[in-house]
């Protein structure tokens, strides 16, 4: 068996989940870097993993998909020997308002943002616990808590990896596999960059911190939860909001 760490972080092509994975760039840690489509995207996140001294490897597959999945991890395993850390933050939005939203956009969203972090992770618990070891770190969102117009589709299915996160940890903690959950708030990435000015500042007016939040503070949290230290901690969400919702 490996004696590096095996980490694998979904959707870590960009934004968050490339702050994940660049987060996990120490000597003794192998990232394998998941992506479905962005490739080039992808590598760049393995060459930042590598330049901070961490160990790099990509595994392109659709979260959503059964057989991609168990495939993917088949090999991951087979490859690595092993998974310590398991970290679901593949997500996608397709927002509409309830009135006008499609089947397809309700389907797309619950398959990749839901239905993928159970699809993943059953597929790394058979391996972690015939080791007796595992972190397992859902990306939720604070809308999953608070609802949000347009997005019924994906504040459903945060509020859902929510409830995911606390049976799956009941479930696993005696063989010693933690389960928890980040939730962010407003954060700084590609896609919020392009928001209109006063949608922005209406936003920000939300948050009693004055500020969006970084893509390295999610990954902060995110690592905390995965560390051997955090043992002791399961079922668990650490919202990391600025204060935009405490619950």
């Amino acid at each position: 068996m490996s004696e590096a760490r095996v980490i694998v972080v979904t959707g870590a092509s960009r934004g968050i989940g490339r702050a994940i994975a660049e987060g996990f760039s120490e000597p003794g840690c192998r990232v394998i870097v998941n992506y479905h489509s962005s490739a080039d995207a992808a590598q760049e996140t393995a060459a930042a993993v590598e330049a901070r001294g961490g160990e790099a490897h990509l595994s392109r597959f659709d979260v959503g998909d059964a057989d991609a999945v168990r495939d993917a991890f088949k090999e991951i395993v087979s490859t690595h020997g092993q998974v310590d850390v398991l970290v679901n933050n593949a997500g996608i939005t397709r927002d509409n308002l309830l009135a006008t939203m499609k089947p397809s956009e309700w389907d797309a969203v619950l398959d990749t943002n839901l239905k993928g972090a159970f699809l993943c992770s059953q597929a790394v618990v058979k391996p972690m616990m015939r080791k007796r070891y595992g972190r397992i770190v859902n990306v939720a969102s604070v809308v999953g808590f608070i609802g949000n117009a347009g997005q019924c589709n994906y504040s459903a299915a945060k509020a859902g990896l929510v409830g995911l996160t606390r049976s799956m940890a009941r479930e696993l903690i005696s063989r010693n596999i933690t389960v928890n959950a980040v939730a962010p708030g407003y954060i700084e990435t590609e896609m919020t960059v392009h928001m209109p000015e006063k949608a922005r500042e209406m936003l920000l007016t939300q948050i009693p911190a004055g500020r969006s939040g970084t893509v390295e503070e999610v990954a902060f949290a995110v690592r905390f939860l995965a560390s051997r230290e955090a043992a002791y901690i399961t079922g668990q969400v650490i919202h990391v909001n600025g204060g935009m919702f405490m619950g």
